[in-house]
């Protein structure tokens, strides 16, 4: 058997090898590093797949949401509401803007942001709302765009995990994530489902005057070279990764195929068992891309399943075991625990096992046979 890998990114790249080396060759021979022809390509090809007017590369997912926030104008002490149980980099922005994170708890049943605590967290003082499409499901984007319109509030949606998946509103329409809110940003970092070879971003938007101002933002503020209208950062993609970019979209909803069929196998294998809830998704739809596969472990230790699994080989990871209303940068008196019991929860249980394109059926048995034997 192969060597399991959390994320397979060498038999990736061999298959995507001569595509892959003639862009950067290309970058190398022409020398358009910076804002090159492929990164104005990718541009273009990104915006046709998601259905957005306009996607704005940018240096990476971390600026993608920054910049979208920047974008807004939101002022000093404006709240955004966010989801507890996320990585740091959706509530690092808010905090780096000197806007007032706003920390909500999360739904048991799919672990993105929820509807009822996002209703409860809404003063006068709330500005936006940023649901995150965790592990790659996408985020009850109905309700928090009722709310949004109710409340006239932004809705910023963290895409980061969740490229290419679709989104079936309750009329029944199909849309990509990351084009339903206002704005949207993603990043392109290798792991990701589609990923560079570095750091990468992107923000997504459908909004003409959003786009213009962050254009340049993206690019120091300027529209005209040395004419500096508003206040930038330097946040541009790279050519390299453009092209890196520009050879895996066209194979990314066969890499999501390939992750949904995984998690499929893995979901068949755990069924029924008393300590193993397993992630819920359509299996006639694409509304789950599977950026990470996390079950949770009832009434059994969680702890030492981990270490069993990396005993045997097999990798796997905790995503997340510290609350962001714990962590030491965002504590915050406004905070009590019971209003985070479902996080609170989720970070004792959660485990990652590995996911991505090039899984294979004996690899999947190896590892799903390792958890039961543990958990017998």
């Amino acid at each position: 058997m192969k060597k399991i890998q959390m994320v397979d990114l060498k038999s990736q790249y061999e298959k995507i090898k001569a595509t892959v080396d003639a862009s950067i060759q290309e970058v190398l021979d022409t020398n358009t590093y910076i804002n090159g022809p492929l990164v104005h390509q990718f541009q273009k090809n990104l915006e046709d797949y998601l259905g957005a007017k306009h996607v704005i590369p940018c240096a990476n997912g971390t600026d993608a949401l920054q910049i979208a926030m920047m974008g807004l104008d939101l002022k000093p002490g404006d709240e955004v509401i966010t989801a507890d149980f996320t990585f740091a980099a959706t509530v690092e922005v808010i905090a780096l803007l000197q806007l007032t994170p706003v920390l909500v708890d999360v739904d048991i049943t799919n672990m993105n942001i929820d509807i009822d605590a996002i209703k409860k967290a809404i003063t006068p003082k709330t500005k936006a709302i940023v649901p995150v499409h965790l592990f790659g499901r996408a985020a009850n984007m109905d309700a928090i765009m009722e709310i949004a319109a109710e409340h006239n509030l932004y809705v910023i949606e963290d895409n980061a995990q969740a490229i290419g998946a679709d989104y079936v509103s309750k009329s029944g329409e199909k849309t990509k994530v990351g084009v339903i809110g206002h704005v949207a940003a993603t990043s392109f970092f290798p792991s990701k489902n589609l990923g560079c070879y570095g750091d990468g971003g992107a923000i997504f938007t459908n909004d003409d005057k959003l786009a213009h101002i962050i254009r340049g933002i993206v690019n120091h503020g300027m529209y005209e070279r040395y004419h500096h209208d508003v206040v930038g950062v330097n946040s541009r993609l790279d050519s390299i990764q453009a092209g890196v970019l520009n050879a895996k979209l066209p194979l990314l909803d066969e890499y999501n195929k390939a992750r949904r069929r995984a998690a499929t196998k893995y979901n068949a294998a755990f069924a029924g068992h008393k300590n193993i809830v397993t992630p819920e998704f359509d299996a006639n739809e694409n509304d789950h891309v599977f950026h990470q596969y996390v079950l949770r472990i009832i009434d059994a230790d969680r702890n030492a399943l981990m270490q069993h699994l990396l005993d045997k080989g097999i990798p796997c990871a905790i995503y997340y075991p510290i609350p962001l209303h714990s962590q030491k940068a965002y504590v915050d008196v406004r905070y009590k625990e019971e209003q985070f019991p479902v996080t609170n929860q989720l970070v004792k249980e959660v485990i990652a096992l590995p996911m991505h394109t090039e899984l294979d059926d004996e690899q999947i048995k190896f590892i799903t046979d390792s958890v039961i034997e543990f958990l017998k």
